[in-house]
């Protein structure tokens, strides 16, 4: 292993590559503490230190930030906006057919889909720039029991309004070109790279809080499950069904075409993180609409606000843990319907000559996929609903945070971008070097 790594640092173009993904991570975690222009620091920090805990609506985007949202920064909207751009697209291709016909189109199809996803994404930072700043404003940042600092934490100027959400949504249009920079000119997977850094980047002070809270017993328990979840993650995350496809042969002219034997792999958890960023999405609403219908000073809170705060407000509530099993899981077969048409396999694999051992090419070739298909997503919905679970299990027992770094979309993301980077290096490896990384 430390001979692969002295050979990454012996090649001068691999070098190079890393030395500079390396420069790229250095500014994205220290823009992430510079605070935005007209930002109360000082009540910032006091605020972060007297509320451990952000206000539910804003745990997601705070991982996937970094850190750099509660504290009002330059990149505090993170790669939130570019990640939610990503996936309006993606749902795009089956509402608008001209999205579904540039993504046929190949790589200069792609290209533009990869253009109006930047176009999206300035324009979802301007608005979640603007609604950001009005929160902080109204003194709802860190919650309603925030202390009287945390109602003075950015100007109250229109001006001064203006250039913070400028400077926010300038923040988010750099993130997206660092991420570009990794992707051509370092080791590639730019976006999911930084994503990965900012949920690294929280892993030692959410470890050292349950040490500090529950002492060191429960930190070596908590660090030795880490690790167990960690190895069944990366075991589920490589495993995959393998469909064997045949192609007959072919004589054009004087050659001979085709006649090989290859597959179609589906993965186990081929949506990924999606159906867990899906599903905290839609119960975020409940939580927004009981942030915007508060009752007056005096008022009986009405009955069924008391019941959406008694049971879809926490992560340690039952009804809330079963609903976002349940989201999950059915996020998870529809993004996966998206995302891989076997109708649209049979008519390739049809086209090009290719067919499964014993099944008609064709119609019945769709139907067996989409058999296959049904039967891993299976699997792999319920493998993510107990992966999703896992924070809220730890906010029971642990009295850890929502954030807790072995579970839910964090484990995920680190885990899936690991191996993608180490697979990444391999391969750059092997173009130089008779040996990878790994043998």
């Amino acid at each position: 292993m430390f001979s692969a790594i002295g050979r990454i640092f012996k090649t001068p173009d691999l070098r190079r590559k890393i030395l500079f993904t390396l420069a790229i991570v250095a500014l994205f975690r220290i823009g992430s503490f510079v605070p935005a222009p007209f930002v109360n620091f000082d009540n910032v920090q006091s605020c972060l230190v007297a509320q451990e805990d952000a206000s539910g609506l804003y745990q997601m985007i705070n991982m996937f930030s970094g850190g750099a949202l509660l504290q009002l920064s330059i990149f505090a909207l993170g790669i939130m906006p570019y990640i939610t751009a990503s996936i309006i697209t993606q749902l795009l291709r089956v509402v608008i057919p001209h999205f579904e016909a540039l993504h046929k189109e190949g790589q200069t199809g792609q290209a533009k889909i990869t253009q109006y996803t930047r176009y999206l994404t300035i324009a979802l930072a301007v608005l979640q720039s603007t609604t950001l700043i009005t929160v902080a404003r109204s003194g709802m940042l860190f919650g309603t029991t925030a202390n009287e600092a945390c109602q003075n934490l950015v100007s109250q100027e229109w001006w001064a309004i203006v250039i913070m959400i400028l400077t926010l949504t300038a923040g988010t249009g750099l993130i997206m070109w660092f991420g570009e920079l990794i992707t051509e000119r370092g080791i590639g997977n730019g976006m999911s790279l930084l994503i990965f850094v900012s949920i690294a980047a929280q892993f030692p002070a959410a470890l050292w809080t349950i040490q500090v809270q529950n002492g060191w017993e429960v930190f070596l328990l908590v660090i030795g499950v880490g690790l167990l979840i960690v190895a069944a993650v990366v075991f589920v995350e490589q495993s995959q069904r393998r469909v064997p496809v045949q192609y007959a042969k072919r004589v054009v002219g004087r050659r001979t075409y085709g006649g090989s034997s290859t597959y179609i792999p589906i993965k186990v958890n081929m949506a990924g993180v999606i159906p867990v960023i899906f599903a905290s999405a839609i119960l975020y609403l409940p939580m927004l609409l009981v942030q915007f219908n508060q009752p007056q000073i005096g008022e009986e809170p009405q009955e069924w606000l008391v019941w959406i705060q008694n049971n879809l407000m926490q992560g340690d509530q039952p009804l809330y843990m079963l609903v976002f099993f349940l989201l999950t899981v059915g996020f998870t077969f529809f993004y996966v319907q998206i995302t891989f048409n076997p109708e649209e396999v049979a008519d390739n694999m049809k086209k090009y000559g290719g067919f499964i051992p014993g099944i008609r090419a064709g119609r019945p070739t769709a139907e067996y996929l989409n058999y296959v298909l049904n039967r891993v997503t299976s699997a792999g919905s319920l493998y993510l609903g107990l992966i999703a679970l896992i924070p809220f299990i730890a906010l029971a027992f642990f009295n850890a945070n929502q954030n807790f770094p072995f579970g839910g979309a964090s484990i995920l993301i680190i885990v899936g971008v690991g191996l993608e980077t180490v697979k990444q290096i391999d391969a750059q490896l092997q173009q130089r070097h008779y040996e990878g990384l790994l043998k």
